[in-house]
């Protein structure tokens, strides 16, 4: 690739859903680490108040004096919030204090766009040093904070537990899509579902992930992260699971799934939709 003195535009994924549970933060770090490992320069940014991916890095919220709580109500330099982690990948951590941050915003004016003027301002401070992807870990809402990440995101990447019929909300989610691309980010796309818990011995899953695929006329990311007890210890050390267990089915999935994100990335984009009938 030829080196410009302006650097690419880094992709930017959310990934979204406002039902709990469906290893959404887990998703988002052990992509960021896998794409690292790609050797791209990656950007994860936490929106949840729960803090949960800041912690699962290694960051204990606790200990975090500026977070993203600061940068996007208080014009900090996010520069200088940023943290690097071990993971190899560098972290926008959040804290309890997000969760004032939807009522902060809702009376600012352009508060949708919070998040991409960040974004734009670090890319700047960053130069040729600027991230390929920057990945937002959304709040399990569709607040403030979810619209204002759909603003600034390429695309939205759906995490989806297979084993329930968890799929309920996909069309409020969808239907928030649909109002971002209306009023403040036509070019959003949505990149599918990823499939998540996905126990593939039982045929509920596999007819969990065919109707949504119809449903909602949505690509299915592959291939689907199986259940697996190493997610559930990987926050606890404090990395993604592709550091503490590298060779599980979990992390070998988490890898795919980056392969294809990143296939999905160089992609033409789609010239933005009609609004739907």
């Amino acid at each position: 690739m030829s080196t410009h003195s302006t650097a690419a535009a880094p992709v930017t994924l959310a990934v979204a859903n406002q039902k709990g549970g469906v290893a959404k933060t887990t998703s988002v770090a052990s992509i960021g680490a896998a794409l690292a490992e790609l050797g791209h320069r990656v950007l994860l940014v936490d929106l949840d108040p729960q803090a949960c991916l800041t912690f699962s890095l290694g960051v204990d919220p606790e200990d975090v004096e500026t977070s993203v709580h600061h940068v996007l109500t208080r014009g900090v330099d996010p520069a200088e919030v940023v943290i690097a982690t071990e993971d190899g990948v560098d972290l926008l951590p959040a804290t309890i204090e997000l969760a004032r941050a939807e009522a902060d915003l809702l009376t600012r004016t352009g508060r949708e766009h919070v998040v991409a003027g960040v974004l734009e301002q670090l890319a700047e401070d960053r130069g040729d040093e600027a991230y390929d992807w920057v990945l937002l870990d959304c709040p399990p809402s569709l607040g403030v904070l979810t619209v204002a990440a759909l603003t600034a995101a390429d695309g939205v990447l759906v995490p989806l537990q297979c084993e329930t019929l968890s799929h309920r909300g996909v069309g409020q989610l969808l239907d928030t899509v649909h109002d971002v691309r209306r009023f403040t980010n036509r070019g959003l796309e949505v990149w599918g579902v990823l499939p998540t818990l996905y126990d593939g011995r039982t045929t509920h899953a596999r007819t969990v992930l065919e109707t949504i695929s119809d449903t909602y006329d949505l690509e299915v990311v592959e291939p689907p992260i199986p259940k697996t007890i190493k997610f559930a210890e990987a926050p606890a050390a404090g990395r993604s699971i592709l550091a503490t267990s590298r060779t599980s089915k979990g992390a070998a999935a988490y890898r795919e799934v980056a392969r294809a994100l990143v296939e999905r990335a160089s992609r033409p984009k789609a010239r933005p939709a009609r609004s739907r009938r």
